[in-house]
């Protein structure tokens, strides 16, 4: 005779500790992710129309140099002269050789204002940066 006794088997568990960790994390992400596209949005610029202008897909840490009608540049609501730019873009460019940044400017700016921007993305080693229109269907 055998006395001992049964065991039942143990149901399978899922551990929903580390998946509510990693839902956690994520949510954290996104919230960090929209609070700095809203910077973009934040400032007034009217952009110039193009027949291929589009909406591009955002990467988290992109840089938005928004240049307004009278040449002032501002970088995430802080408004910096043209050396004060080029020194923060030779830190990023140092530690991110690939960092994307985006110019935007008014579509009354002037072009020797624009010119400036770029000149001082190119002197500063960034290579990767792109200027922003606006679609003509969405005027």
């Amino acid at each position: 005779m055998n006395f001992t006794p049964k065991r039942k088997p143990k149901a399978p568990t899922v551990a929903l500790t580390s998946m509510l960790d990693v839902i956690f994390l994520l949510l954290c992400f996104f919230v960090t992710a929209s609070v700095y596209s809203q910077w973009e949005s934040e400032i007034s610029i009217q952009l110039p129309n193009a027949k291929t202008g589009e909406d591009p897909d955002r990467l988290p840490g992109e840089i938005i140099a928004n240049i307004a009608k009278d040449g002032t540049v501002r970088v995430n609501g802080a408004e910096l002269t043209l050396e004060d730019l080029g020194s923060r873009l030779k830190k990023i460019a140092k530690f991110y050789p690939g960092q994307a940044v985006i110019v935007r400017a008014d579509r009354e700016t002037s072009y020797d204002a624009l010119v400036k921007v770029i000149d001082v993305c190119r002197g500063a080693g960034v290579w990767n940066f792109s200027l922003a229109t606006a679609n003509e269907e969405t005027k």
